[in-house]
């Protein structure tokens, strides 16, 4: 039985009352009112702190309500007649932001700067993407002055690869008069990340809170049986370490997977019926979706999201919901999507309805259900958020995208699987990514209680599961990285020296130094280690190190020869690729892509592996081939014509290729596998350095010891220890100012190619100054910015018309989701205008990639032509349908990809070195901002 809380003593009530009364009495207790209730602790400290004139960093879990520390730095702004400026990682939650904001203090006191969208860009409280506002510190915005607060929303984002950098440039670059307001969620390193942020910022308040304002519990779903995950027992909320399972779950999976490796079944099985090599046992037929659905329902666990991490497997989702007749809406609730739905799609125009897929859109919302992912049009994703925040439509079938910060919370969070593709493997979801998706689930002030729920599939280990949902580690990691243009506009504020200084403050820098005292210590240790091995291989005949350093040439000489053989054999194969034709049918024999195939793009000049022949397979699958694919290499069989004017991104062309392809090769038995050639040992036997080394090795001293190979066992731990010694050593020297080291390597490119110049004073000392073509360099933000840059220097862009212009931009950012789409179709051909800048554009690429391989940098990205016959149309002036019609790009993500063409033609207006490519470059933003693409929800 439990003891009752004590009584609080006449002295401690007294105190309390006097910090109540504080409270009341302060800016504090004036915002309180305005929220209508009552604030968690960790909400009162860091507010409090906040008031005190302190910056806080507050890290809580999704839903705890961290976001009101950030409206009370914006509520102490207006109180004091200081801005504040309201910063988040994407522009949907700037505008999610920013229509709070303006229903609490009104839209003259609000403004919204996004890359796209400007309103009232003067007010005291301006919503902002965290780029805008980096932009702003570089230009020495005016718009700065009289800046009090600034609330970084989501900043653990900073650990993101592409765009994290920028939090840090802002942090570092941020006057020391401006308090920060850092809302992250639960990290395991929050301590170390408010160090360095005390360290760069002044007094920061670190505040954490692991508590769920509501509590979550764990189920697994199996069979439509709903069973919690932990023994009956044990505290969902705190589970502790290896909590006891479910016996009837534990049960259940076990009977589950004994019924399903005993019953004959379709699945991954090859014709003969035997189990594919890799698949799992137990793996049956997942639970359909709807099915999932209905046992949500049925429990009372509805409105609900179901994370799927497949945009295919969302939209397929819904499909199976609506085939199978769920109706989760009431006539009323009908009624009402129906007319919200009207008014926020009004502005699409209706031609555009069919191919956007409106009607099913629509008609999937009516009954409840919805999908959301990247793919899909902005203005869609924000009607499901609108219809699912207003509780009209019951589940949302979701790719994790969704946990990013958008306010979407759910009785329920669904995990269809725990392994998701992150762009080159399959891999486990991370304990850290388990607790942001199902933080969504308990929705305050409405459930008691949240669930999260897996849904049983091959291979899902309770135990495992246990561990996801127990485990907080998410620690935050620094993707920082100089760039060329933050060089150049540090160069141009503060001069080289003091640049060098400002990164060597930068977060990553931060941890790479506390991590050398960890590493320093292990090199501590390897050096003890190495004098105990080297103690005990001491022989009385001779010198062992030298004898074992004998045998280590010719272990390394016979290694380098068997290498020598395999590159023959390598190259021996790659010329099997070289001079095919378009139309070549090929034979290829063992391999991943063991079959027949057609030429569709012999690959052009053969690079250091051979040439890369893209091929269509029988199968109708367009495929690169690499050595690594063709095993002993390929035969051409035969010869088919490939139509003119064959795209290898329409379906019905592959198709009818296929079918011609498995026509030409008849009833082939398969491929004819040829012998590898029988390499072997004759080379070393006949290698006569290696034979001199044995000579040696037989006449030294040590080699008629007894205990020769005890000794020769210490030798090959000492030599296996210092050479990761040493591996330690450089690790340690090149962290230690390595961020400063790849600022110098930047500046040596920028200086070469004439964005900086040398100069030198009356005194004699030399220094960095940006040059005119350094200046223009400073207003382009774009992730291939030194390349672009290049581009305006060069020309390459002078002749194009507006049209022309977006589709070469297009090139700069489009990254497509798959690398086997074949050869692009380029307006006009290779020699029209657009052709000849496109071209010059991969020259430009090729030497700034030579430059930086030379000078050991990786920042350039790849440019990709998949975007450009698209935008080249929209910006023609052509119809969505026409645009979208036979390729496999969504409107989603064509509508994504032009935004971001947009961005860097809104720069190039600014920053082109003459009028008229100025003017092309605006008037080529006004051709693709027009449909579906012009549509803002603010």
């Amino acid at each position: 039985m439990s003891t009752p809380p004590a009584e609080p003593s006449p002295a401690e009530r007294y105190a309390a009352a006097r910090r109540r009364a504080e409270i009341d009495r302060s800016e504090l207790g004036q915002f309180r009112e305005l929220l209508g209730f009552p604030l968690d602790e960790f909400q009162v400290d860091a507010c409090q702190a906040l008031e005190r004139g302190s910056g806080v960093l507050v890290a809580a879990p999704t839903g705890a309500g961290k976001t009101v520390v950030g409206e009370f730095a914006v509520h102490l702004a207006l109180a004091s007649g200081r801005k504040a400026f309201y910063t988040t990682p994407i522009k949907a939650l700037s505008n999610q932001k920013y229509s709070d904001l303006v229903r609490r203090y009104g839209a003259d006191q609000v403004g919204l700067l996004t890359g796209d969208t400007t309103i009232n860009g003067d007010a005291p409280v301006v919503v902002m993407t965290t780029e805008v506002l980096r932009n702003m510190l570089y230009a020495g915005s005016t718009t700065l002055q009289g800046l009090g607060f600034v609330v970084m929303d989501e900043v653990h984002y900073l650990a993101d690869r592409f765009r994290g950098p920028v939090w840090e440039e802002v942090i570092i670059h941020l006057t020391d008069d401006v308090q920060l307001v850092s809302l992250s969620a639960t990290v395991s390193n929050a301590e170390e990340f408010g160090d360095w942020l005390a360290t760069v910022r002044g007094d920061t308040t670190v505040v954490v809170s692991e508590h769920r304002p509501v509590p979550l519990g764990q189920h697994v779903l199996v069979h439509g049986e709903l069973l919690d995950l932990y023994a009956g027992h044990v505290d969902p909320t705190a589970p502790g370490v290896d909590p006891p399972i479910n016996p009837d779950l534990t049960h259940l999976l076990r009977r589950s997977n004994r019924e399903e490796v005993g019953q004959p079944r379709r699945g991954p099985r090859d014709r003969g019926g035997r189990q594919r090599p890799g698949a799992r046992p137990g793996g049956g037929r997942p639970t359909p979706r709807f099915a999932v659905v209905d046992a949500l329902d049925r429990d009372g666990l509805l409105p609900a999201i179901v994370f799927i991490f497949s945009r295919a497997g969302c939209q397929g989702a819904v499909q199976q919901c609506l085939a199978a007749g769920v109706r989760l809406t009431t006539p009323a609730e009908v009624s009402e999507i129906r007319r919200i739905v009207e008014e926020r799609c009004a502005a699409v125009p209706p031609e555009d309805l069919d191919v956007l897929g409106y009607w099913e859109f629509s008609d999937a919302l009516q009954r409840g259900v919805a999908a959301h992912h990247a793919g899909m049009l902005p203005l869609f994703k924000e009607t499901v958020e609108d219809l699912f925040s207003r509780g009209l439509v019951k589940v949302v079938f979701a790719t994790e995208t969704l946990a990013l910060g958008i306010n979407m919370p759910a009785r329920s969070v669904v995990m269809e699987k725990l392994v998701k593709w992150d762009g080159s493997n399959h891999v486990d979801v991370t304990p850290g990514e388990y607790t942001q998706l199902t933080g969504r689930a308990g929705r305050r002030g409405i459930d008691t209680e949240g669930h999260a729920v897996v849904v049983a599939h091959p291979g899902l280990d309770p135990v495992q599961l246990a561990g996801l949902a127990s485990k907080r580690l998410y620690p935050l990691r620094s993707s920082f990285r100089p760039t060329y243009n933050m060089a150049v506009n540090l160069v141009a504020q503060v001069g080289r020296d003091r640049a060098r200084d400002v990164l060597e403050t930068s977060f990553a820098q931060f941890q790479a130094d506390r991590g050398v005292v960890g590493l320093a210590r292990q090199a501590q240790g390897h050096a003890e280690a190495l004098e105990g091995y080297a103690r005990a291989m001491v022989c009385h005949l001779g010198d062992f190190a030298e004898y074992a350093d004998l045998r280590r040439q010719i272990t390394a000489r016979e290694k380098d020869l068997t290498k020598a053989e395999a590159s023959a054999r390598r190259a021996e194969v790659a010329r099997t690729l070289e001079g095919l034709r378009v139309g070549d049918v090929l034979e290829i024999p063992v391999g991943r892509r063991s079959g027949h195939a057609v030429v569709i793009d012999p690959g052009g000049a053969a690079g250091f592996d051979g040439p890369k022949p893209t091929v269509l397979t029988v199968d109708r699958q367009v495929r690169k081939l690499t050595v690594a694919d063709v095993g002993t290499g390929v035969s051409t069989v035969g010869f088919l014509r490939v139509p003119k004017g064959f795209t290898a991104r329409v379906p019905a062309s592959r198709r009818d290729l296929a079918a011609a392809l498995r026509s030409s090769v008849g009833t082939s038995t398969g491929p004819t596998r040829k012998d590898r050639p029988k390499g072997g040992r004759r080379a070393a036997q006949d290698d006569a350095e290696i034979a001199a080394l044995r000579r040696r090795l037989r006449a030294h001293p040590c080699h008629s010891c007894p205990d020769r190979e005890e000794h020769a066992r210490w030798a090959e731990r000492w030599a296996r220890l210092a050479g990761e010694h040493d591996a330690l050593v450089a690790r340690i020297a090149g962290r230690t100012g390595s961020i400063a080291a790849v600022f110098d390597r930047i500046c040596d490119i920028l200086l070469r190619l004439g964005y900086l110049a040398t100069t030198t004073d009356d005194a004699g000392r030399t220094a960095l100054q940006v040059t005119d073509d350094g200046r223009w360099l400073r207003r382009l933000y774009a992730e291939n910015d030194l390349l672009l840059a290049e581009c305006l220097r060069r020309g390459v862009f002078d002749e194009l018309d507006a049209p022309g212009l977006a589709a070469v931009v297009s090139t700069l950012v489009y990254r497509s989701r798959r690398d086997d789409q074949g050869e692009p179709r380029i307006p006009g051909g290779p020699n029209s205008r657009l052709g000849v800048a496109l071209d010059g554009c991969v020259r430009a690429w090729s030497e700034l990639d030579d430059l930086e391989t030379a000078h050991k940098v990786e920042t350039i990205q790849p440019l990709d032509a998949g975007l450009v016959e698209a935008v080249h149309r929209w910006a023609a002036g052509r119809s969505l349908d026409a645009v979208l019609k036979g390729g496999e790009l969504s409107a989603g993500d064509f509508v994504r990809w032009c935004k971001q063409v947009i961005d860097v033609l809104d720069q190039v207006s600014q920053a082109a070195p003459h009028q008229r490519l100025r003017d092309t470059a605006r008037q080529a933003v006004d051709a693709l901002r027009r449909g579906v693409v012009a549509y803002s929800s603010v």
